[in-house]
């Protein structure tokens, strides 16, 4: 999204009034009508470019909801829709020495036209705008220092992919001695409804495309989980075939170790007196002697 350009003139053919003369205002009126048709093209001609490069953003495509892409999909609902611009101002407000002042603006539906007008009183100050979207953040305007005391900043543009927060940034940060007042006019006109029924379409198709090829996807990476899977459980079986065989390995160990315990003791037991007869001789044999 970037700045929109300045209007060309346009070239319209005056018509002569009765007395030969032509009309100053029949011609300012022409001429005017032919700029706003000619802005009107541009814009369409713009949304139709920024539809058609329309690409769902990744938590869309993530989530386990289908009705969040279908809801960017549609964009704005055309029940009740007027296109009537939305207006956010204020007059002098107080941005602080070593400050900074943000205005921030969520726009939802795709084509809207964004104006604004800024002034200050006494002194310039930074200014800029920038657009948030999942995807990252886009420089509108350049934050820079504007003479707005002298003479209304004054800019246009166009805003393609959405959903985004406009932030309109007055910076006084630079400043060390001076307190700015910042006096807006932000206006955010809808787009025409014949834009708005032209755009859903194209990012229907788009939309359509993404999913079709990620759903293609999904089935190839579907079909390889279900093999290695099938694959994966024949290995588990065979291990646990040989678990138990090996369990049952372990008892005739076990019993056969416990077995051996007792026999050993018992040798152990049986060497023990025998040694203490060959050495002590035999009680009986004693009485006898």
């Amino acid at each position: 999204m970037a700045e929109k350009d300045e209007k060309e003139p346009a070239s319209s053919e005056v018509i002569p009034n009765g007395d030969g003369a032509d009309d100053p205002a029949e011609t300012e009126s022409t001429n005017k009508a032919a700029n706003e048709e000619l802005e009107a093209r541009a814009i369409a001609q713009a949304m139709q470019s920024a539809d058609a490069s329309y690409v769902p953003s990744p938590s869309l495509l993530t989530s386990d909801d289908p009705e969040p892409l279908l809801t960017q999909v549609d964009g704005p609902s055309l029940v009740n829709f007027n296109g009537k611009p939305s207006v956010y101002q204020a007059k002098s407000v107080p941005v602080a020495l070593r400050a900074k002042f943000d205005v921030p603006i969520h726009v939802t539906a795709g084509g809207s036209v964004v104006e604004y007008e800024i002034a200050t009183d006494d002194y310039d100050i930074a200014f800029g705008v920038t657009a948030e979207r999942e995807e990252g953040v886009t420089n509108v305007k350049e934050s820079a220092r504007v003479d707005s005391q002298l003479e209304t900043v004054t800019g246009k543009f166009l805003v393609g992919s959405v959903p985004c927060a406009l932030i309109f940034s007055f910076d006084n940060e630079y400043s060390w001695f001076r307190e700015k007042k910042v006096t807006y006019k932000i206006t955010v006109t809808l787009p025409r409804t014949e834009n708005v029924v032209k755009g859903r379409r194209l990012r229907a198709k788009k939309a359509l495309e993404v999913v079709k090829k990620d759903s293609q996807e999904m089935a190839e990476r579907y079909e390889t989980a279900t093999q290695k899977r099938s694959e994966l459980e024949a290995d588990v079986k065979k291990l646990e075939k040989e678990l138990a065989e090996k369990k049952k390995s372990l008892d005739v160990v076990s019993t056969e170790e416990k077995w051996l315990e007792k026999k050993r003791a018992v040798r152990a037991e049986q060497i023990k007196l025998l040694n203490t007869r060959l050495k002590n001789g035999w009680e009986d044999e004693k009485s006898e002697a």
